[in-house]
């Protein structure tokens, strides 16, 4: 699992952190019942103390996306999935609405702003 962290970022590293992890179980990089680093490889892989690697364990369990076994570890658990995908939806969902608002503002007609979108959507691709 690849991470990258912003030291200079505004967003906390444990945000960071545990934001990448959901996407990659979002993007299935990471399945059901894949075993993540421990708490301890994790922190030194990344540069970041164990403390907020634990922290990041244990809000993705809170969330049910993750569940730690004694002795075993912690493991991805697809049990939230749908939550995730629907949270991921409303950002988009909001972003799109500001879009829609300022193409109003400016007089983009609906016709126009779908063609940007197809667009802009198949540059992506």
């Amino acid at each position: 699992m690849n991470v990258i962290i912003s030291y200079t970022s505004d967003k906390p590293l444990y945000l960071q952190i545990k934001d990448q992890i959901k996407e990659a179980i979002l993007k299935g990089e990471l399945r059901d019942g894949d075993l993540l680093p421990s708490v301890r490889a994790f922190a030194n892989d990344i540069g970041v103390s164990v403390l907020t690697t634990r922290r990041v364990y244990d809000e993705l369990e809170q969330e049910g996306l993750a569940v730690s076994q004694a002795g075993r570890g912690t493991f991805v658990s697809m049990g939230n999935l749908e939550l995730l995908r629907d949270s991921k939806r409303r950002a988009v969902e909001e972003d799109m609405q500001k879009v829609i608002h300022h193409a109003k503002v400016f007089g983009v007609t609906k016709e126009e702003l779908q063609k940007m979108v197809e667009i802009l959507f198949e540059e992506e691709e």
